[in-house]
């Protein structure tokens, strides 16, 4: 585990998310990352398409960036690209 160093406001917007969303700062952090990173990757997704996709990913063996673009080729992932697209 690696520590990362956010500016005050952030902590706050964490600690603010974390305890509306009943997770750990850590927890909120990470997800907030998780979806930042995929909607980087990905930004035809949005919101609701990211999530299914994290669910997805977590399915197959939880989210690993590592294996991430191995699976850009696995069907459920095309699948959630592409419904993402249709719905633009």
């Amino acid at each position: 585990m690696g520590i990362v160093k956010v500016s005050e406001g952030m902590h706050e917007n964490l600690r603010i998310a974390s305890n509306a969303l009943c997770r750990s700062i850590n927890a909120q952090a990470e997800h907030w990352l998780r979806v930042g990173m995929l909607a980087e990757l990905y930004p035809e997704l949005n919101h609701r398409d990211i999530c299914k996709l994290l669910i997805s990913l977590e399915q197959q063996g939880g989210f690993d960036l590592n294996c991430l673009s191995a699976m850009e080729d696995a069907p459920h992932v095309q699948a959630t690209i592409k419904q993402a697209g249709a719905g633009q």
